[in-house]
């Protein structure tokens, strides 16, 4: 199962809200509300947050058993 939880973290530490993130990375809130249900979004919304935020994959989403 995947858990977006560290990016939710790493917003918080950059001052952020998730609607700001929509603004900042081009993703409609459709998108944002899969992720705050922890379901899958193509890999290409992970990349685009991870070049806007200039993080890696790791702090946006981890996996659990």
């Amino acid at each position: 199962m995947i858990s977006y939880d560290p990016l939710w973290k790493l917003l918080i530490d950059k001052k952020m809200n998730k609607l700001d993130l929509c603004k900042e990375v081009g993703i409609s809130t459709a998108t944002l509300a899969k992720m705050g249900k922890d379901e899958y979004v193509a890999l290409k919304v992970l990349e685009k947050i991870c070049c806007s935020l200039q993080c890696h994959i790791e702090d946006v989403i981890s996996i659990t058993y």
